[in-house]
Parts: structure tokens; sequence; C-alpha cells
């Protein structure tokens, strides 16, 4: 199905999200998330076809949206502290509540302004928003980097490793663990600096190896552990640790340790 969708409708991904659920008159506390994302990308795609930049925002939300349908595919689930399932969309769902509680205030908020500027003197308004929108531009994050570039050299690893194969109902085991993969990670960085995205993936056996690998990186780049480069070539990614973090937790230890060393007073001890 195709559709066409005005753009400037939109303020944001949650925004877009919202049009979706309120659109199919969906459950917003039980969405279905693989048609969520279908919905989502495909805007992305019709935003690509139109040659038009993504901002930061929707690429950071694709990206948590691919996440949470990949661990809904891993047939091991998440328990919290009472042994129950955690339900991966429960955070995204959380988020989404208290974008649309806020964007109901605004819009309110947006009607008595407007009131009030029938009453009150007010500078030019549209020009102020420009300026704060272009200096908004400049410190936007991700601004380079094509999420579905990505994708789709992570497509390419997924289909190496879909081979084909009668069909057999087992119920497996799996053993991966995410932490493993991103120790993994940690040790190829070790000792190459630098790595090439579609290497990650090389000693991976099935699809759910790799799929529990992919989102090991999406978490070490969310946490800004690990960087994207970009190289050269079509939809060539290169992974870098992001030493960056590593000074600032560097300073902040030196900072700490300096504030003890000043302090005169006791600190006490507590006796186990």
């Amino acid at each position: 199905m195709t559709y066409t969708i005005k753009l400037q409708q939109f303020e944001g991904p949650f925004d877009l999200l919202l049009f979706f659920i309120e659109r199919d008159e969906l459950d917003i506390n039980d969405i279905p998330i693989a048609i969520i994302t279908e919905d989502f990308l495909q805007y992305i795609r019709h935003l690509e076809d139109l040659n038009l930049d993504l901002a930061s925002e929707f690429i950071l939300v694709a990206a948590t949206l691919i996440r949470i349908k990949a661990k809904m595919l891993i047939p091991r689930k998440e328990l919290d502290e009472n042994n129950q399932e955690i339900d991966p969309r429960q955070e995204l769902v959380q988020k989404l509540l208290e974008y649309k509680a806020v964007k109901e205030v605004i819009q309110d908020l947006s009607v008595m302004e407007d009131n009030q500027a029938y009453r009150v003197g007010r500078g030019n308004l549209q020009k102020e928003f420009e300026l704060l929108s272009q200096q908004a531009l400049v410190d936007a994050e991700w601004e380079t980097l094509n999420l579905f570039n990505l994708m789709k050299v992570f497509q390419k690893v997924m289909d190496r490793l879909n081979k084909p194969s009668a069909i057999v109902h087992e119920v497996y085991n799996y053993e991966y663990q995410i932490k493993d993969q991103q120790d993994r990670i940690f040790d190829l960085l070790s000792k190459k600096g630098r790595i090439n995205f579609e290497e990650i993936f090389e000693i991976c056996e099935t699809r759910i190896h790799a799929i529990v690998t992919f989102l090991g990186l999406l978490e070490l780049i969310n946490l800004q552990q690990m960087t994207i480069i970009k190289g050269e070539g079509l939809n060539q990614f290169w992974i870098e640790e992001n030493h960056e973090i590593e000074e600032s937790d560097e300073h902040k230890n030196q900072s700490d340790e300096n504030i003890v060393l000043e302090s005169d007073e006791e600190i006490p001890t507590i006796e186990s």
C-alpha cells in the first residue's frame, strides 16, 4: 500500500508514531511493533526519495523500533526482579504517553498565547523561530549518518546466514548473550583499532547470533561507547571506540580524587 504524507504535519518522530496509532485505531499500550515499524520506515524511505535530510530524532527512534522488533524475535525473554517477562515495548509506550500528555498541554498553551497576542504587542515571532531552528541544526547529532544504509549492510549479513534448509521444528537453547558479543567487539577493536561493520559478523553462525551481536552494537552506539564512521564507497561503515567518553570519565574520577584529598573532614567507616 502506498500513501502520501504531508511532511509539515509532523514536528518529530513521536508525532509521527501517534499519527499511525490514531490512524489505524491501535491500542497505544499494546502496539503491534512490526506494523508500526514498517510504517515508520516507509515514511523514512519517502523522505529519502525526496532527497530530504533526516533529523537525528527520526534516526534514533527508527533504531529504537528496530531494536525492539529484534528483541521480540529472540526466544529467551528478559525477566524483571519479580521473574516476570519484560515487554521490550514498555519504555517506548511510556515515552509516547508522556509526549502525548505534553503535546495536549502545549496545544492549550498555544491557544492561550494566541489570545494574549491580541492584547500585548509582540516582536517578529516567525523570525525568532527561524533563528532558533538554524542554531538547532548546527548542534544536531547524527547529521551525516545514514542509518538505513547501515541497515542495508546488516541485511546483507542476514541474507548470508539465511541458509536454505528443510523445515524442522526444534527448540534451541541459545547461549548468545549481548554482553558477550559486546566484549568480543571490544576485543576486536583492541587488536585493530578500527573494524569494518561486516567484519563483526564474520563468526556469527546463525541469524539469532547476528541479531544478538547487532543489538549489542546498537547499545554501545547508544551509550556513545562506539562511533560509526562512513567510509568510501557505497554502504561502507567502520566502527571505532569512542575514547572521548573514557577521557571524560578519567577527568571526572581525577576531580573526585582531588575533592577527597582537599577535604579536612574525617570520612566515617561502616563496620560490617
